[in-house]
C-alpha cells in the first residue's frame, strides 16, 4: 500500500504532518530557491518542487511565490523561518551522538558580544587560556550596543557579557561572573585629585555620562538628588572607553565600573564615589539551545576562569 508522502498515519487513525518536511522547509526558506534547495539536499529540482507542493498543502500557505525570475517568501513563511530553523537545529542536536571533546583538534569560531572594557580587562587572559587548550579555536569580539537578546536567539552571537536589563529575554541562560562598583575617574592634576572627596565637590564638577540610549539621568543622579545635589552634565557618550578618553583629555569627570575598566584607566586618577555604593552584577548570557554543546560549555568555563583569575591577580 502506497503511503501518502505528506503525512504519517498513526495506529489510532489520526494523521500528523511528516516531520521530515521541516528539514525541507528550513532549507527552502533559507535558500529562497527551489533549485538551490534541491542542490543543498541533493535532490532533483522536480523532487524539490513536489516537496514544496506538499508543504503548501500541509501548511495551507503558498510559502514561496514567484516574483519575476525568483521566489519571495510570504508573510507566513517569514513568520515560520526562525522557528523552523530552531526546531531543526534542536532536533539535530538531540540526534547527534555525544562525543568526547577533543580540544587540541577543535576548529571553531565563537562570537562574543561584549563591551570594549571587558575585552580590554579580561580579553588577554581569555585568549591565552583558549589558545593554550584549543589552538584551533578563534574568538571574535563584537561591540555591544544594546541589551537585546535577538543575536543570541538567532545564533549570530554565541556568548554575551553584561548587566541584565528589561530587554533581556527571559529564555536566555544567565550566570553571574562578578560584582562591580562604580568609581569616579579624572585626569592627573585635576582639582579632585587633592583634598577630601565630598558629595558636593563631586557634584560641582562637569560630568561625562555613559548611556546607550542618550539618557542623561541615572542612579548616580538619583543618589545625589536624595542629598539635595545635582551634577552638571557636560556630554553624553555611548561607552565607558569614550567617557574615559574624554576624562583623560579634559576636566570632565567619568563615573565607570571599576573592574570592567581596569585597563582603560591606566594613568588616570580614580576615587570611590562619595555617595551610597552603586554596584552591578556582570553576567554571562547564552541561549538555552547551547546548553548541551560541549565546546560551548567549555568556552563558558574559560570565560568564568579568566574573570576569576584576573580579579584574584588584581587583589579583588
Amino acid at each position: 500500500m502506497k503511503r501518502h508522502v505528506g503525512t504519517n498515519v498513526l495506529a489510532s487513525g489520526m494523521s500528523t504532518p511528516d516531520l521530515n518536511l521541516l528539514v525541507t522547509l528550513d532549507v527552502l526558506l533559507a535558500e529562497g530557491s527551489v533549485a538551490a534547495a534541491a542542490r543543498r539536499l541533493r535532490l532533483s529540482p522536480s523532487a524539490m518542487s513536489r516537496a514544496l507542493a506538499r508543504l503548501r498543502e500541509t501548511t495551507g500557505d503558498p510559502l514561496l511565490v514567484r516574483a519575476g525570475r525568483g521566489l519571495v517568501a510570504t508573510p507566513r513563511a517569514l513568520e515560520l523561518r526562525e522557528r523552523v530553523n530552531h526546531l531543526v537545529q534542536d532536533a539535530e542536536a538531540i540526534l547527534r551522538p555525544a562525543e568526547a571533546l577533543d580540544l587540541r583538534h577543535l576548529a571553531r569560531t565563537f562570537t562574543l558580544r561584549t563591551s570594549e572594557g571587558f575585552v580590554e580587562t579580561f580579553g588577554g587572559d581569555l585568549l591565552e587560556h583558549v589558545g593554550r587548550e584549543a589552538p584551533g579555536v578563534r574568538l571574535r569580539f563584537m561591540q555591544k550596543a544594546d541589551r537585546e537578546s535577538a543575536s543570541l536567539r538567532d545564533g549570530t552571537v554565541d556568548l554575551e557579557t553584561g548587566v541584565i536589563g528589561s530587554t533581556t529575554s527571559p529564555e536566555v541562560r544567565v550566570q553571574a561572573l562578578f560584582r562591580d562598583r562604580f568609581i569616579g575617574v579624572v585626569r592627573p592634576g585635576h582639582p579632585l585629585c587633592q583634598g577630601e572627596m565630598t558629595p558636593a565637590r563631586y557634584a560641582a564638577g562637569r560630568h561625562v555620562v555613559v548611556s546607550r540610549r542618550s539618557i542623561d539621568k541615572g542612579p548616580i543622579d538619583d543618589a545625589l538628588q536624595a542629598l539635595g545635589l545635582e551634577r552638571e552634565i557636560g556630554t553624553v557618550v555611548g561607552g565607558f572607553s569614550t567617557a574615559l578618553a574624554l576624562a583623560r583629555a579634559s576636566d570632565l569627570i567619568a563615573s565607570v565600573p571599576e573592574h570592567h575598566t581596569e585597563g582603560l584607566r591606566l594613568g588616570l586618577h580614580s576615587f570611590p564615589l562619595p555617595i551610597p555604593a552603586l554596584e552591578i552584577t556582570v553576567s554571562l548570557l547564552w541561549h538555552p539551545r547551547m546548553d548541551g554543546d560541549l565546546a560551548h560549555r567549555w568556552l563558558r568555563s574559560c570565560v568564568r576562569d579568566a574573570c576569576a583569575e584576573r580579579r584574584v591577580s588584581a587583589g579583588s
